[in-house]
């Protein structure tokens, strides 16, 4: 008799919220894919458990990767965390098929009712269970269709909203130190300037007075030897010299049934509590919990109150469904009471993006963000745990609230970003940053844009001051990396009856203009900067060759079509090649290593 596992706790018709949402900055013509739940691409309990296995002796073989003892409270599966699953799943694998669940259970009900206590599996609100004893990942993602090359004589303007995400680096990065191989990480979780802006280049600082300072440079493409690569890094001023001023902080955590598992609400807990040790003297901090009901645990308590913070983040326990609408309305209220002007006014968003109570239509939480943003509160969105995870809701969260998105697997990542870029992360120098690069179709044929699919604008939006565009905090930086056809390449593309521009006086690639306004700002401003023929090298400065190697393994896992000849044993001979390393970039070279043994 088939099994009939039953769920206790009613699942409702939210189960979709954001996915259908149009991200803010994105321009409304933009090719985008529905979003993807990771379900084609099962595993049984068993995979995990081996997975484990295989990443911790991996670990122990690659010089400078972070120490099994290090990850241990990053979130990785552990045996004790899957037995139930395992036991279970080994008792009913058969042959696998595709039809739909029939039953979803999780920790939003803390009681599973079956007709025998054999036939429950505490799997967790990670996986589906499928008749046939199949095991399936819940998680969604959604990301546009990859950039294509455009003819600089016909489209010369490319325009973006700034990003300085990093979510899809370190979500991935979970996945490869889980066992992952390059076929099982869906593409669409794989977004390359996300890859690229994880890590910190050697950029130039903005002059006395001047918000950004930029840095260019062309050289050789890797994988097409008749293209080049254009590096951009834009560096935003530092005023505060890397501390926070005085700020008023909400921390909105999801403490729903979902979040019970160590790689969710323990390592929540872990990362915050570093936050408030290290958090300056001066401002206020509130908690904001939201389950089935929402709750304020702390409301505007002195930051210098560093026991009383880190005991109410410590009493905080996990269940219940996820209410997140309620949740962040309140967040709001708070943070406007407690508004400080001329200050640093910033809701922290901890969840695993598991929501499924509150507003259903997406147009109407677009709306609800929006109208929230212009209170001038700042919004943070950090995403926690697996097999469950939502990333296409916390990007779009992040992209809609005037935030940044930030994917915690371990306490060292908590640390880095909660910590040590505390300013970057928590501060906001520049709002609605957006970038536009004039191409010269005088010396660049055609260009492509690396990444950057759900952050496209229409060129005209780059002057108007009412489309939205993406937030950079004190200190940050955003780089965007063109692959580019130069006009006396064979690869060219000569146009019959367009006017020739090879009689052009100038030698410049391009022009890279940015808009941006104040904080406390409606209007914009704008600076220019001259990507000249002096940029160009025949060998990559240290910049250039890091950053064409965190896309070029971005581009091999998402199944790029513009790959060419690029191989992962590549990517790992050019590295050592770099004279500048440091411990991020160790570990990239370790993944990249991981991800080639299991190719």
């Amino acid at each position: 008799m088939k099994k009939n596992i039953r769920l206790l706790s009613m699942l409702t018709a939210s189960a979709m919220l954001f996915g259908s949402v149009t991200g803010c900055g994105m321009h409304e013509n933009a090719d985008s894919a529905a979003p993807v739940s990771y379900s084609d691409s099962s595993y049984k309990a068993s995979d995990l458990q081996t997975g484990g296995g295989n990443m911790a002796a991996e670990q122990q073989m690659d010089s400078g990767s972070k120490s099994s003892e290090q990850r241990t409270d990053s979130g990785s599966k552990s045996s004790e965390q899957i037995t139930d699953s395992v036991s279970m799943a080994d008792k009913l694998q058969t042959e696998a098929s595709m039809a739909e669940p029939e039953s979803y259970f999780g920790n939003d009900s803390l009681a599973l009712a079956c007709e025998s206590s054999e036939e429950c599996i505490n799997a967790g609100n990670s996986l589906y269970f499928y008749p046939e004893g199949k095991i399936y990942n819940t998680e969604s993602y959604e990301k546009p269709d990859e950039n294509g090359f455009f003819l600089s004589r016909v489209q010369p303007l490319s325009t973006i909203a700034a990003d300085v995400d990093t979510a899809s680096y370190t979500n991935i990065r979970r996945m490869i130190e889980s066992g992952y191989s390059a076929a099982e990480i869906p593409s669409e979780a794989v977004r390359p300037e996300e890859f690229i802006n994880y890590f910190s280049y050697d950029l130039d600082s903005p002059l006395a007075g001047d918000k950004f300072g930029v840095t260019a440079e062309v050289s050789a493409c890797p994988w097409n030897r008749d293209h080049q690569l254009m590096f951009i890094g834009v560096k935003a001023e530092d005023p505060y010299e890397g501390t926070v001023p005085e700020s008023n902080l909400v921390f909105l955590i999801d403490v729903s049934g979902s979040m019970a598992h160590k790689d969710k609400l323990t390592l929540l807990q872990d990362s915050f509590k570093d936050l408030v040790d290290n958090l300056p003297g001066e401002g206020v901090v509130s908690i904001v919990t939201y389950a089935s009901k929402e709750e304020v645990v702390l409301d505007g308590v002195d930051m210098r109150e560093k026991s009383a913070i880190k005991k109410a983040i410590s009493s905080l326990s996990a269940s219940g469904s996820t209410a997140g609408e309620r949740g962040m309305q309140m967040a709001y209220e708070i943070a406007q009471e407690h508004f400080i002007d001329g200050g640093n006014n910033r809701i922290i968003m901890a969840t695993d993006g598991d929501l499924n109570v509150g507003i259903s239509d997406p147009d109407e939480l677009e709306k609800f963000i929006e109208k929230k943003k212009e209170s001038g509160i700042f919004l943070s969105v950090l995403g926690f745990g697996e097999g469950n995870y939502k990333d296409d809701r916390l990007e779009r969260l992040a992209d809609c609230g005037n935030g940044n998105y930030s994917y915690i697997d371990s306490k060292l990542e908590g640390h880095k970003v909660l910590v040590e870029e505390m300013s970057s992360t928590l501060v906001t120098v520049a709002k609605d940053v957006k970038f536009q690069v004039e191409f010269n179709p005088a010396r660049v044929n055609a260009y492509r844009l690396i990444g950057y699919e759900d952050r496209k604008l229409e060129a005209v939006d780059f002057n108007d001051d009412t489309k939205d565009g993406g937030e950079i905090g004190t200190g940050h930086s955003v780089v965007a990396l063109y692959e580019i056809i130069s006009a006396d390449s064979e690869a060219a593309i000569d146009l019959k009856y367009q006017e020739n521009t090879k009689a052009d006086e100038s030698d410049d690639f391009a022009t890279v203009k940015i808009r941006y306004k104040e904080p406390d700002s409606e209007s914009s401003e704008l600076i220019e900067a001259v990507v000249g023929n002096d940029s160009f090298h025949e060998k990559p400065g240290d910049n250039l060759a890091f950053a064409e190697l965190a896309a070029g393994f971005a581009m091999l896992l998402s199944d790029s079509e513009y790959t060419g000849t690029l191989s992962y044993n590549d990517i790992l001979r050019e590295f050592r090649k770099i004279e500048r390393k440091d411990e991020y970039r160790d570990e990239f070279y370790n993944l990249v290593r991981m991800v080639e043994k299991r190719n």
